[in-house]
């Protein structure tokens, strides 16, 4: 079996849905930046050496219609030789996109692939335009069709995982993401963007994008406990322990290892495994304490092997869940778990994420002289996904 690195990775700065930075930005356009970022990250690869380009979007219709991926590799100018599939696991869509351009290069049916994932939630309502469930559906399985906001509820209710306890993860995802930016972790990750606005007379501002707008510098335990309920009257999921609405792309260069060494390349890592899970789809939540546990007997790895985990935090509710069932408490105190934050301060732009968060561990990784890392996430309709990945000198 082929091995498959990642040659490289690229990902957007991630924007405010609606009201942030990539508001009025075409989904192509930020899909095409992070494209060609990847190719140029990669040796200034040849495009036409590329077998397949493989991107992930959760709601793939109208202004992310069509086949995303061939009109955002279009909009790139890339040579049309090259074909091109659009693909949809919800928010593991991204880190699907990445498993099944691996699976292609492990088979020996491809040497090189473009894979990530594109979401613009400012142009994109959740759920689609139209939704449309199906009659008997609603009334025999009604859990097909409940909210995410109220999976968040189930799994807080169901669980005894308390309004404090989720406030707590808000505040660390905020504090470490912020650091993060500080820091300047994230800024070889990010391609600046030529974004724009339409500006009301008419036309268009350009200006550059580059930094999470996310995180909230000035949030305090004291600020997120005041915050009202934002799904049920008596509940205990906020606006300040949910995911942001965000928008956001990625993308990775995924390569044979007989391919990297004669071009010269080297990876970032490894893409070592995957695998995804089904639960309740009302208590979608629960997801990566599904599937991490599922992916590392496949890969034959202990928990206590692992350097380090990109878990979505698609809200606090689910997160803290998932540590208590993974028993990732000691990941959480040692920032082995999401070590700059995660979707609740930097944004879930949902089919990007998978792909964000897989750029985001190479780098960490590389940068820390770490081995193994994790990529997890919860799926609406009741899933979970997780992917390892393996970095070496």
């Amino acid at each position: 079996m082929e091995k498959t690195m990642v040659v490289s990775a690229a990902r957007t700065a991630m924007g405010r849905a609606k009201k942030g930075s990539l508001a009025d930005v075409r989904p192509e356009d930020m899909g095409a930046a992070v494209i060609l970022e990847a190719l140029k990250r990669a040796g200034d690869l040849d495009p036409k050496l590329v077998d397949d380009c493989i991107i992930g979007c959760a709601m793939p219709e109208a202004e992310q219609g069509m086949n995303l991926a061939r009109e955002t590799w279009f909009r790139a100018k890339l040579p049309n030789s090259v074909s091109c599939m659009t693909i949809n696991r919800f928010c593991a869509s991204g880190l699907e996109a990445i498993a099944l351009g691996a699976f292609r290069i492990m088979s020996g049916m491809a040497d090189v692939v473009v894979a990530g994932g594109i979401e613009s939630m400012s142009l994109i309502p959740m759920g689609g335009n139209k939704i449309v469930p199906h009659p008997e559906m609603v009334e025999e399985f009604y859990p097909a069709y409940v909210s995410m906001g109220e999976t968040a509820e189930n799994v807080a209710k169901r669980y005894d995982i308390s309004r404090e306890e989720q406030d707590a993860l808000g505040l660390r995802s905020n504090l470490l993401a912020v650091e993060g930016i500080d820091k300047g972790v994230f800024k070889e990750q990010i391609v600046p963007v030529q974004a724009y606005r339409y500006k009301p007379a008419g036309g268009k501002e350009f200006f550059q994008f580059d930094t999470d707008e996310g995180p909230r510098r000035d949030t305090s335990i004291e600020a997120l406990s005041k915050l009202k309920p934002a799904f049920w009257k008596e509940g205990t999921v906020t606006a300040g322990n949910s995911s942001q609405m965000t928008d956001g792309a990625a993308a990775v260069v995924l390569m044979s290892k007989d391919k990297a060494k004669d071009l010269g390349l080297k990876p970032l890592g490894r893409f070592k495994g995957y695998t995804t899970v089904g639960c309740g789809p009302d208590e979608m939540g629960i997801g990566p304490s599904l599937a991490v546990p599922k992916l590392l007997a496949k890969v034959d790895l202990k928990l206590k092997e692992i350097d380090v985990i990109e878990m979505n935090e698609a809200f606090a509710s689910q997160s803290v869940y998932c540590v208590k069932k993974l028993g990732l408490e000691g990941f959480l105190e040692s920032r082995k778990l999401n070590p700059y934050g995660g979707a609740i301060a930097l944004g879930h732009p949902l089919g990007a994420t998978g792909a964000i968060l897989s750029t985001k561990i190479l780098y960490h990784m590389r940068d820390n002289g770490l081995k193994y890392g994790i990529v997890t996430m919860c799926v609406g309709g009741g899933m979970g996904a997780a992917g390892l990945f393996e970095h070496k000198d």
